[in-house]
């Protein structure tokens, strides 16, 4: 691959914070090689500085904190090869730092809390993925974070939540209707009354109407099929594991649905269930779970949030091979 790219892919992963971009963000670059994506966290686009947002009461989530018009005219130079001067967002300060030169790449990712939101950016992103952490699970990782890492107290945790909610409700979460594929994580269905939120279950909604998109799915196309493995060939503790694919309907949207709810304790076995999965989008046997054990420490790889997000990414590699194709014989036709 040449680092000069006939045809800028980009790729819109869009989620809350403390959803799981991050590490999505890592499984990608195993499938597009880190040379060839570039990312871009999209609170370099905020407007307002920390203290001007503590100032108004406008919260980063408030598309009035953030410049949508430079966002689209940035992603679309991208998009057409062309490079910019990037603002940067300090975390560490919460200041505007003076902006850097970005390149175009093979992929460009743009990531954050509003990839989907503006109409304009939406209509250049070639594919979505929406993270949806359920509000149950949402609290539970927050209070086991922020409690054990940063001190905080329980009141202080929920405060915290119910100061986003409105926002979140308003800006954020209307995206996912926008999005060509959903990652929902929810509470586990296997254990009765669960609190800890240890175990979960996770589904892939694919929207059937994507263009290029074919749907992954257990066993046979378009059946709804319910499958918990075979203990013997997968090692699975308590609570165990079950697995559904089937078609569905997402916001009003026909969908394919596959969903895993429980845990597996040994990476290698994944093997299993990927030979009981179709159209993964995989170039060669055992791809599946041979991405999944690069990084058995990220959050999620005993999971459903591991194996749907690589299978996720495979997708986005199938579709950028589909999309530089077709550049490229269109390009020799002319």
């Amino acid at each position: 691959m040449s680092n000069n790219p006939s045809r800028v892919v980009v790729i819109g992963v869009a989620g809350d914070s403390g959803c799981g971009k991050s590490t999505f963000l890592g499984r990608l670059k195993d499938l597009f090689g880190e040379e060839f994506m570039t990312v871009i966290c999209l609170d370099d686009y905020h407007s307002l500085d920390r203290k001007q947002r503590k100032e108004t009461g406008i919260t980063a989530l408030d598309p009035r904190a953030n410049n949508f018009d430079l966002m689209y005219e940035q992603v679309k130079a991208l998009k057409e090869g062309k490079s910019v001067w990037k603002p940067i967002y300090n975390h560490e300060t919460g200041l505007i730092d003076p902006p850097e030169l970005i390149a175009p790449n093979k992929v460009v990712v743009i990531e954050g809390l509003h990839p989907l939101y503006d109409k304009r950016v939406r209509d250049l992103i070639d594919f979505s993925i929406y993270l949806d952490l359920s509000d149950e699970v949402k609290v539970a990782w927050k209070i086991q974070r922020d409690m054990a890492e940063r001190g905080h107290t329980l009141a202080d945790v929920t405060q915290a939540i119910a100061a986003r909610r409105p926002d979140f409700d308003a800006y954020i979460d209307p995206q996912k209707a926008n999005a060509d594929v959903v990652i929902q994580i929810l509470p586990t269905n296997l254990i009765a009354n669960d609190s800890d939120r240890k175990v979960l279950r996770v589904r892939l909604i694919q929207r059937n109407d994507v263009e290029g998109l074919q749907p992954a799915y257990l066993f046979d196309e378009g059946s709804t099929i319910s499958w918990i493995p075979c203990g013997t060939k997968l090692t699975c503790s308590y609570p165990g594991i079950k697995l559904f694919s089937g078609p569905d309907s997402w916001l009003g949207q026909p969908a394919s649905v596959l969903e895993i709810d429980g845990q597996f304790d040994r990476l290698e076995e994944v093997v299993y269930i990927e030979n009981h999965l179709s159209s993964l989008s995989t170039e060669y046997y055992g791809e599946l779970t041979e991405l999944l054990r690069k990084h058995p420490d990220y959050p999620g790889s005993n999971n459903g949030t591991g194996l749907l997000q690589v299978i996720v990414g495979l997708k986005m590699r199938a579709t950028f091979e589909r999309l530089t194709q077709q550049t490229e014989q269109h390009l020799v036709a002319a």
